[in-house]
């Protein structure tokens, strides 16, 4: 695998039972006596706006009972140093901690531990500890919980794989989130509750020191050995369309680029700032059908009126609207469809009206109350790398898309589903407190949207992401998801480079797309990092193979009526059967 892809590769550390990967400044698979018994404890310093400050690592001290990271963050105004540490506090005990302090004053949302939890724990029961000393007796949730499983948390226990496991905490009032509604492989305990204000001051001098002590027991279940991957498929509908978004980088633009036949090409329109005619030029020169995503502007929400008078004599096949602040901040709500329904019929534009969130899962997830009825599809963005930019991370996010693609499609009641923007990193900061940067000019000479921010991924242009593609898209093709919107026409966050030359990423879409819209035939991974999917074409039944993990495997798919079909699949490799 390329190095790219395999930057911050894991370093193991082991201390009798105890075992850790250190990636980078995380604490990653601690487990005991081969079980993981949590999936990662690290110290997180986020600003006003939720944008983490990088944590160097400035050196690592190792011995039999303690690692130990010493380390300062970087960047976001944020001044801190201090350590990060395992420590073996005896058999069956580790104590996880971290005592960071502020050289300056520092404005932040949240600086301390946070702990993941693996999304193996769905339907576990859970016993939580609050601060006055009562316990609550719950469960790990395993539908994706829009909201926090547990609130007030001094202590977690489970039992889970034959091990009992408490934590205590020390430092703060922690509380629970389920990460899966962002397509993390986790459930996650962090410190100070969010019904509290935020940001709040690190004052210079102030020290942020918090610990969890773990204590495990028990005899772990045997691990089953490991053999050939197996995927078995079976028949569905049709396999979604594969759309692609309007690139939104820096004129210019690419000349001769040879056709790819997408269903769709998705672009956002911001009518707050003054080039969103020029984007919307650049998504209609593609010739292909177009699926509008307006913003709002607050000050100005009839701006819609204009906006929907420049599709007249577009080919549209979807389109909606979205409030950027309020209450159905990123939402479609009933005032927002209503104002663009009305835009629509002044104008005499006939489109298909969708409805959803501008954002990640967990907005639909907590908001689908404010959607209007009679919508003609249901639409939401995704991306792997939102809390961290780990390639593990990007891996793992694979079963927990095929989770929120299911509950989705049980949230629309029957409309299909349209999945994208998928980018590897968020293709604008839903949760930033500050308006968002503005581009200044008409034109496009310095692009928009996610052009404006940190978006870019260096794993765009990495071989493995084609083979990350092929598997989201086995992982997001449920029944009921209509359309899979992978990436940008050209840019450093398309399937192109600026200059138009191909990223390896380009030959997955290729495939998906030749494939799109026959019978499928779909199936689970066993292990998160094999995936296949297949269609039945013309020419035959064709089967596309993934492999997300760091070697070579032998794979063997199944297909409806017992046919296998065998092959060897290159680590971060996809082929075709």
């Amino acid at each position: 695998m390329t190095d790219t892809w395999n930057a911050g590769v894991a370093a193991p550390w082991r201390s009798g039972a105890w075992s850790i990967e250190r990636r980078g400044d995380e604490f990653a698979d601690i487990a005991y006596d081969g079980r993981v018994v949590l999936r990662s404890v690290r110290a997180v310093v986020r600003d006003r706006n939720w944008d983490t400050a990088a944590l160097v690592v400035d050196r690592v001290d190792e011995s039999g009972l303690a690692l130990t990271l010493h380390v300062h963050s970087e960047g976001l105004g944020a001044e801190l140093r201090g350590v990060v540490r395992a420590e073996v506090r005896g058999p069956g005990r580790l104590r996880l901690l971290t005592d960071l302090e502020s050289a300056t004053a520092f404005e932040t949302n949240r600086t301390g531990l946070v702990v993941l939890h693996p999304p193996g724990l769905a339907g576990a029961t859970l016993e939580v500890r609050h601060s006055g000393g009562t316990v609550e007796h719950s469960q790990y949730p395993v539908a994706v919980s829009p909201h926090q499983p547990a609130f007030d948390i001094a202590g977690l226990s489970w039992s889970h794989q034959g091990l009992d496991v408490e934590l205590r905490f020390a430092g703060d009032v922690f509380e629970m989130e389920d990460q899966r509604n962002w397509t993390d492989a986790s459930y996650k305990t962090y410190s100070r509750p969010l019904a509290l204000p935020f940001p709040y001051a690190l004052e210079a001098g102030e020290r942020v020191v918090q610990s969890i002590d773990v204590s495990v027991s028990g005899t772990p279940a045997p691990v089953a050995a490991a053999g050939p991957a197996r995927v078995r498929l079976e028949d569905g509908p049709a396999l979604p369309a594969i759309a692609v978004s309007a690139a939104t980088a820096p004129d210019p633009a690419p000349a001769g680029l040879a056709p790819v036949p997408w269903s769709a090409v998705i672009v956002e329109l911001d009518l707050a700032t003054r080039n969103w005619r020029a984007a919307l030029g650049r998504a209609a020169a593609s010739a292909l059908p177009l699926d509008v995503r307006f913003v709002l502007a607050d000050d100005d929400p009839s701006g819609i009126d204009e906006a929907v008078l420049a599709l007249r004599d577009l080919p549209l096949v979807r389109v909606t609207a979205f409030w950027p602040t309020g209450p159905a901040r990123h939402v479609s709500d009933l005032e927002a469809i209503g104002l663009l329904r009305h835009a629509l019929t002044q104008a005499g534009v006939d489109a298909l009206i969708v409805g959803g969130v501008r954002s990640h899962f967990t907005e639909l997830n907590r908001e689908h109350h404010r959607l209007p009825r009679r919508l003609d599809g249901l639409v939401f963005s995704t991306t792997p790398l939102f809390h961290s930019l780990s390639t593990a991370q990007l891996v793992e996010a694979l079963p927990m898309q095929r989770l929120v693609a299911a509950q989705a499609v049980d949230l629309a009641g029957g409309p299909p589903v349209h999945i994208g923007p998928v980018s590897l990193r968020p293709h604008f900061n839903d949760v930033a407190t500050t308006p968002p940067p503005m581009p200044e000019h008409d034109d496009l000479r310095d692009g928009y949207g996610s052009a404006l921010i940190d978006a870019a991924d260096p794993r765009q242009a990495a071989p493995e992401l084609a083979a990350w593609t092929v598997a989201s898209a086995a992982a997001l093709a449920v029944p009921g998801v209509a359309t899979l919107a992978y990436f940008e026409e050209w840019g450093p966050r398309g399937v192109r480079a600026s200059d138009g030359t191909a990223f390896p990423v380009l030959d997955a879409v290729t495939q998906l797309t030749g494939v799109a819209g026959r019978p499928g035939l779909r199936g689970d991974s066993a292990d998160g990092l094999v995936w296949a999917l297949g269609a039945r074409t013309d020419a035959g039944t064709v089967v596309l193979v993934a492999n997300l993990g760091t070697r070579v495997r032998e794979v063997e798919v199944e297909l409806p009526g017992g046919e296998v079909r065998a092959a060897e699949v290159p680590a971060g490799g996809f082929v075709r059967l």
